[in-house]
């Protein structure tokens, strides 16, 4: 065995290495399609509410209208319940003014000992669901409070029957937002709360495979998302933007990012080997906002894409995800600073499904690794 180990080729970052098996959704690169459960991710994102799409991933059940007011209702009254944890710990973490995404990694473990989330070794399914569904209700609103009290602002009270989407908007902007706002964000969260077996997902899953809580596996899960190569950082895809200005000097400067070796921020993906569907999506939801940011975006896109072909020909490198989501929600007067939160409020859901998808597996995750290092030095004789 130790022989056949040895002579094992492994692909560096474990590169096209399946690990598992998954009935939350798959990821087609060449195809450039993805998928929730049985359902195309794309068309649900144009089409569902933020908790419909949320119910699918972590239930499997269909988002049929009676089934998901019944989980809405489960949602509300998870949230409810932990509401007194969530405005204690808001309050203390929000004092220490860290940033928001280091506030949420330093929340996370404390809601769950506040509201009394045990090891998943310990429950049964239901259970699972319960606490899993408990630490995603309260991200939202914490993710929301925390910017409010960085801000020197005390969390603004929910909507009146709007939702997830409308409540986190209200808190990140001050102010009510339309139903055109709230759908634009909706689509964009529901097109990112999963995406195969990517750093952070697969690291909630070795966590949840150790039998630990909930709150531990979304707390690992978020640290490797802080990684610049993992979750990297929407707003960069603006910098672009901000530097051109106005449409002639957009090709001037592309030449220059190009020639200086400098990587053009939002374009190209490590899995697409064609348009990345969730810009495509992105880019739709952007033309129907407007606006002459949103002019610029497409002028810049069409003029990237002419100029990247030609500087690295053979290279399918289009805008991805982070570039027309930055659009999107920039345009939905999310600030710069909180694209990383609010994309980690859509990605809870994913890791959420993940962890109890993994729970139900009683074997920890455990590979090896080859050892390259010098051999064993003997004693002299």
């Amino acid at each position: 065995m130790d022989a056949m180990m040895s002579t094992i080729e492994v692909p560096r970052g474990l590169a096209g290495v399946v690990v598992a098996e998954t009935t939350i959704g798959d990821v087609r690169g060449g195809e450039g399609f993805y998928q929730y459960r049985d359902r195309s991710a794309v068309e649900l994102a144009e089409s569902v509410a933020f908790e419909a799409a949320w119910q699918l991933l972590v239930t499997g059940e269909a988002p049929t209208p009676s089934a998901t007011a019944a989980f809405r209702a489960r949602v509300g009254a998870a949230l409810d319940g932990a509401r007194p944890a969530l405005e204690a710990i808001v309050g203390a973490v929000g004092r220490m003014d860290a940033g928001v995404l280091a506030g949420l990694a330093a929340a996370w473990p404390l809601l769950g000992a506040r509201c009394g989330i045990h090891p998943l070794y310990d429950l049964d399914r239901e259970a699972r669901l319960d606490e899993a569904l408990t630490m995603a209700a309260v991200t939202a609103p914490l993710v929301g409070g925390l910017w409010r009290r960085s801000l020197g602002e005390d969390p603004l009270p929910p909507l009146a029957g709007r939702g997830v989407v409308a409540d986190y908007l209200h808190q990140v902007t001050g102010v009510v937002p339309t139903p055109q706002v709230e759908r634009a964000l909706t689509a964009y969260l529901v097109s990112v709360m999963d995406h195969g077996f990517n750093a952070s997902t697969f690291t909630a899953r070795v966590i949840a495979s150790t039998g630990a809580d909930v709150a531990a596996c979304l707390t690992g899960a978020l640290g490797a998302l802080t990684g610049p190569l993992h979750g990297g950082a929407p707003a960069r895809a603006l910098d672009g933007l901000d530097a051109v200005g106005t449409p002639e000097r957009i090709e001037p400067w592309i030449r220059g990012e190009l020639d200086a070796g400098r990587r053009l921020m939002g374009f190209g993906h490590a899995v697409y080997r064609t348009a990345d569907p969730r810009a495509q999506l992105m880019k739709r939801v952007a033309r129907d906002l407007g606006g002459a940011r949103v002019a610029l975006a497409l002028e810049f896109e069409q003029s990237a894409e002419r100029l990247l072909a030609q500087a690295k020909p053979g290279r399918e490198l289009h805008a991805n995800v982070e570039f027309w989501a930055a659009i999107v929600m920039e345009e939905c007067g999310v600030p710069r600073e909180m694209f990383t939160p609010t994309f980690a409020i859509a990605r809870t859901i994913g890791w959420t499904a993940h962890i109890l998808e993994q729970a139900d597996d009683p074997k920890i995750i455990r590979p090896s690794a080859r050892y390259v290092g010098p051999p064993v030095q003997r004693p002299a004789a």
